[in-house]
């Protein structure tokens, strides 16, 4: 699993680097339970978090006005968070948040299936 950070309009520093590798590599324990033993895996390892980071030139809006997106491809499904902040920091810690909520919901989703299917074979 791998984070793969691409950036626009923007030079990425050591230090944002760092920052995104760790507000995003938070979200590999989540993914690695849906990946892991639980029967979800399907095919190829396809849990990499891609983050595009970025410098807006919105002429509308005062000031600087940074973008954070990142997206996660699970079986099924591709989750997708995006945030437009005033301070990059601010926008990448909300697209982690979004992308937590989404990967628990999937998770759930999905645990809730296995538990339907399990009871409709254990009641024949």
């Amino acid at each position: 699993m791998k984070i793969i950070i691409k950036t626009k309009n923007l030079e990425l520093t050591e230090n944002i680097q760092k920052f995104v590798e760790v507000k995003i590599g938070g979200l590999k324990r989540f993914a690695q339970v849906l990946q892991g033993k639980d029967g979800f895996k399907k095919g190829k390892d396809s849990r990499d978090f891609f983050v595009e980071i970025g410098k807006e030139t919105n002429h509308h809006k005062k000031g600087n006005i940074f973008r954070a997106e990142a997206r996660v491809h699970l079986p099924g499904k591709t989750l997708v968070a995006i945030s437009e902040k005033n301070d990059l920091k601010q926008a990448i810690v909300q697209v982690k948040n979004e992308l937590q909520q989404e990967i628990k919901k999937y998770k759930l989703k999905k645990t809730e299936l296995m538990i339907r299917k399990q009871r409709k074979v254990a009641s024949n």
